[in-house]
């Protein structure tokens, strides 16, 4: 019966895998560990958190080599292009639209066109 519950603990907690596949601990050992203190996370806590650090150590590694890896001036050159680009349709939106509505409206009444009739309807 303790033997199932270790295996369903072991299943929630994969970190310990690579404490026996390095050859820091064995599964004896963790059984033995489970079968006097439990689930206690005190116990635990050492062997989890100190992959959950390992983690994040490798994680901010691999950030700064993508940092290291990042070409400045190929950046400078799309910020530019994609700034050429905002401009362009600044420009093109600037021309005040509504000064050609208001001057349609400043003309007066627009007299309505005449209905031609074509075949003597």
């Amino acid at each position: 019966m303790k033997n199932e519950a270790f295996k369903n603990f072991v299943r929630t907690k994969p970190e310990l895998i690579k404490y026996v596949q390095n050859g820091e601990m064995t599964w004896q050992k963790f059984y033995e560990l489970y079968d006097l203190y439990g689930e206690d996370e005190n116990i635990w806590n050492k062997y989890i958190l100190n992959e959950d650090r390992n983690n994040v150590t490798d994680s901010i590694s691999k950030i700064t080599n993508m940092v290291k890896n990042v070409d400045v001036n190929s950046i400078k050159s799309h910020i530019n292009t994609a700034q050429k680009a905002i401009d362009f349709v600044q420009d093109l939106t600037k021309k005040n639209p509504t000064s050609t509505i208001n001057n349609n409206l400043n003309k007066g009444p627009v007299a309505p066109r005449p209905l031609n009739k074509f075949f003597e309807d």
